[in-house]
C-alpha cells in the first residue's frame, strides 16, 4: 500500500534520521559503546549521513542534560575513530509531561540534532494526549518546533487519524517510525502511517533504531514502500535538513496519480 507516488527510479537516499537511541547505557536502546558503533556503522551503509542521538527523558529514563551530552561525546570519538561516514549529533525524545519540569537552559541543551528551537516529543502508546495541541501551540509561541514522534502507533490515532489535523495547525511536525511503512511493527501500524501520508500528515520518516540489527533501523526500505523519488528525498532529506537549519520548511511534492 502507497500514496500513488512515482517510482520508476529507485531511490538513493542521503538521509538525515532525527530520532535513534544510539547513545549507549542512557535507556532502552544501545546497550553498550560496540552496540552503538555497530549502529552507526549500518546506518551509514544505508544512506544515513546524519543521526540525532535522542535517548528518552521520561520517568524510566530520567536522561540529564550532561549525561546524554557525556555519551554523544563518547558516540561521536568512537565513529570518528572507526572511520564511519556518519555525524552524530544530539537531542532527546521528551515525554510530554517531562515539558513542565525543564527550564528554558536545560530545555535548550535538548535540543534536537543541537538546535534549541527544535524538540522531538514522544507520542504516548497508549492514550492521545488531549493537551497536545496546546503544548504544540504554547512551543511555537516560545519559538520552537515541536516535532512528535511517532503518533502512528497510538490507538487513538490509529481509529481516527485525523486527530493530528490540530496538532499540525498547531505547528507540530509529525515524524513517522520506518518499520510503521512496511509492516515490521504490525498490519495496523502501517495501515495508520499510510494514511497519515495520504492525509499530508507525515513531514518526517526516523528509524527510532534501539540497537542493531533492529527492524526499525529500515529507512530506506521505508522509502521505497512510499515511492521513493521526490516525495521519498523530502521526508528523509529536505525537511529534516530545514528542520536543523532551523529553516522553513519545503513545499511538499505534488502526488503523481498511480
Amino acid at each position: 500500500m502507497g500514496d500513488g507516488t512515482d517510482c520508476e527510479e529507485p531511490y538513493d537516499p542521503m538521509v538525515i534520521d532525527l530520532h535513534s537511541h544510539v547513545l549507549p547505557g542512557l535507556d532502552d536502546g544501545a546497550a553498550d559503546l560496540d552496540d552503538a558503533i555497530e549502529m552507526a556503522r549500518a546506518m551509514a551503509e544505508s544512506g544515513v549521513r546524519v543521526v540525532c542521538a535522542t535517548p528518552h527523558v521520561r520517568d524510566d529514563f530520567p536522561t540529564s542534560p550532561r549525561s546524554m551530552e557525556r555519551e554523544l561525546e563518547l558516540v561521536q570519538s568512537a565513529v570518528s575513530e572507526a572511520g564511519i561516514a556518519i555525524e552524530v549529533r544530539g537531542g532527546a525524545e521528551l515525554a510530554l509531561d517531562r515539558l513542565p519540569r525543564l527550564d528554558p537552559g536545560m530545555r535548550g541543551r535538548f535540543g534536537l540534532g543541537g538546535n534549541p528551537g527544535l524538540m522531538l516529543l514522544e507520542m504516548p502508546y497508549s492514550t492521545w494526549p488531549r493537551d497536545l495541541p496546546r503544548a504544540c501551540a504554547r512551543l511555537r509561541a516560545d519559538g520552537i518546533v515541536p516535532v512528535v514522534a511517532h503518533p502512528e502507533r497510538n490507538p487513538d490515532v490509529q481509529n481516527e487519524p485525523t486527530l493530528l489535523d490540530d496538532v499540525v495547525a498547531a505547528g507540530g511536525v509529525v515524524q513517522v517510525t520506518a518499520a510503521s511503512f512496511d509492516g515490521g511493527l504490525g498490519r495496523v501500524t502501517a495501515r495508520c502511517a499510510h494514511r497519515l501520508l495520504e492525509l499530508e500528515l507525515v513531514h518526517v520518516i526516523a528509524s527510532d533504531a534501539h540497537g542493531p540489527g533492529a527492524p526499525e533501523c529500515g529507512v530506506a526500505e521505508a522509502l521505497e514502500s512510499v515511492g521513493g523519488g521526490e516525495l521519498g528525498a523530502w521526508l528523509s532529506e529536505g525537511v529534516p535538513a530545514a528542520l536543523l537549519a532551523g529553516e522553513e520548511l519545503p513545499p511538499r511534492p505534488a502526488r503523481v496519480a498511480g
